[in-house]
């Protein structure tokens, strides 16, 4: 189970969360670790794939405390996450560890399948931003035709 009060990377996508960043030096489209988790928990949540993160990452990135997240306003995506998991608004209780600690879990195990996602469609990159850029258009694109399409079946009893 998750830690309370931190979010945990796995320790075999913890290079990639690294590459990401821009901090050190790096050139990746993320400013902080925390954005690209939530950014793979959005990726993993919209793909329904939530994967056991196994062994975690102890150093760079080490578990990301929950403050860095509701510093920035990406708490949401964490409660939203949790809710929608679980179809319980217990889920959200502010007293209850055993909530907080399950929220975590389930917002990790979505991050942890995002980011299997984006070592898929990364690999072989050399330019992370362009190939993310890439994801989210044809995304995008692919929404927008599946609206354009004229459904018949509404017709149908």
């Amino acid at each position: 189970m998750a830690e309370t009060g931190r979010i945990r990377v796995a320790k075999d996508k913890a290079e990639l969360v690294k590459a990401l960043t821009s901090g050190d030096g790096g050139t990746g489209p993320f400013k902080t670790f925390a954005d690209v988790v939530v950014f793979a928990a959005a990726l993993g949540a919209k793909h329904n794939k939530r994967v056991t993160l196994g062994e975690i990452s102890k150093r760079e990135p080490s578990p990301i405390r929950l403050e860095h997240f509701t510093s920035m306003g990406h708490d949401w995506l964490i409660k939203l996450l949790g809710i929608t998991e679980t179809q319980h608004l217990d889920i959200l209780s502010l007293t209850e560890e055993e909530y907080e600690v399950q929220r975590n879990h389930i917002f990790e195990e979505y991050a942890n399948g995002g980011l299997e996602i984006l070592q898929a469609e990364l690999r072989g990159a050399v330019d992370y931003s362009e190939r993310i850029l890439l994801l989210l258009s044809s995304q995008r694109f692919n929404t927008e035709q599946q609206t354009e399409e004229f459904d018949l079946s509404k017709f149908l009893s």
